[in-house]
């Protein structure tokens, strides 16, 4: 309240304002929680089966949370002003106000301030933060995966490292030594081998798992020749992380800044991705916009009408289905979009659009009246 009041704002802004930040604050950390809860039972197995630290998990987990904000932001900040400005229509408190002379705009103006701060905020996000805390879930992610590996392999069981290696260990003692090793290597498809040893030991090299083979052999069948090949060693060492780690270190286009996003690097991006990194970037820039249109819309289905006693629930469901035919709408022009980009221009018209749409239908009766309104006469002046 005081950050309104050094704003002096007048105090039917600072009351609605107040009310309208509250709940944007609540339900959008409400939802986000929720959502946060939902994607991270897919990471509770690295807890429950790998012994990952709790402290880890939240923190892996954690960097998703400015990802769901950015995504859910435009949708709650509707909500809100739309619970928020619904519940002042049918406590009276919008119809003192018109009688005591207030506009339209006097009466939007503080669910505009509210979703211009949501506007600048999303903006935020999409440009700076969510990319930043991606791109350090993305490594997180997979340091940990070939960490883990190292403590997948259990005794007398045989352990799919990856899709193309298969680790078996007899026993293994308390000092972490291994015995009687089996390895199943079928990472290069022209050169398949199976590997075996008398004991090991796991070793963490630069993030990356790898097994200390002693005194084995390495078996690999000729397939010109059909004939077995055999090569015995004395020490071995084997990397247990994928061999695909330069396509997992690639970027994906949420982690990409908005620069390379417009300007992609053709040695890093296949001719088929551009639609989409264009897509990305241009939905990064215009879903902040579309704050603005849904709280219009949702100003609208409030302020526009005449007054119902018992109240109203066509315009509010109205509103509601209107949101959700643009939100539909706004995913089939980005899918169009990937694939044909002369598309890319109708997704700043879907943002930007209906909000202008909204405001006309909002506030041109106010300044119609206004201009319509006739100029007094003059009153005569008395004869002496």
């Amino acid at each position: 309240m005081r950050l309104f009041t050094s704003l002096r704002l007048p105090m039917f802004d600072r009351y609605i304002l107040h009310q309208l930040l509250i709940a944007l604050v609540a339900t959008t950390g409400g939802l986000a929680a929720l959502i946060w809860l939902t994607q991270s039972l897919r990471f509770v197995s690295l807890v429950v089966d790998r012994g990952l630290s709790l402290g880890v998990f939240l923190e892996l987990t954690g960097l998703l949370v400015p990802s769901f904000i950015a995504v859910i932001l435009p949708i709650t900040t509707f909500v809100v002003v739309q619970f928020v400005y619904h519940r002042l229509a049918g406590d009276r408190e919008i119809i003192v106000m018109r009688a005591a002379g207030m506009s339209s705009f006097a009466l939007a103006k503080p669910g505009m301030i509210c979703a211009l701060i949501a506007t600048i905020l999303c903006y935020l996000l999409n440009i700076w933060i969510v990319p930043a805390s991606y791109h350090s879930f993305r490594k997180f992610e997979y340091k940990i995966r070939n960490k883990m590996a190292a403590f997948m392999l259990q005794e007398g069981v045989f352990t799919n490292v990856s899709d193309n290696l298969t680790v078996y260990i007899k026993s293994k003692d308390h000092n972490g030594i291994l015995k009687g090793i089996l390895v199943e290597d079928d990472r290069q498809p022209t050169n398949k081998a199976t590997i075996l040893a008398e004991s090991g030991n796991i070793v963490i090299i630069n993030d990356k798992p790898q097994v200390v083979l002693l005194n084995g052999s390495r078996e690999v069948i000729d397939k010109k020749t059909g004939r077995l090949n055999v090569l015995n060693f004395e020490r071995n060492t084997i990397d247990l992380s994928s061999n695909k780690e330069q396509s997992a270190r690639l970027k994906d286009a949420t982690e990409m800044s908005l620069y390379e996003l417009l300007h992609p690097n053709a040695q890093e991006v296949f001719d088929r991705d551009y639609g989409k990194l264009a897509v990305e970037a241009h939905r990064r820039l215009t879903s902040p916009l579309t704050i603005l249109s849904f709280t219009m819309i949702a100003l609208v289905s409030v302020l526009r009408g005449g007054f119902a006693r018992y109240g109203n629930i066509v315009r509010p469901l109205g509103a509601i289905f209107t949101i959700v035919g643009l939100m539909s709408l706004i995913l089939i022009v980005q899918n169009v979009a990937t694939r044909n980009m002369a598309v890319i221009p109708v997704i700043w018209i879907v943002a930007i659009l209906p909000g202008i749409i909204a405001s006309c239908i909002l506030f041109l009766p106010d300044i119609n009246s206004k201009n319509n309104k006739p100029i007094p006469l003059s009153s005569p002046r008395k004869e002496r």
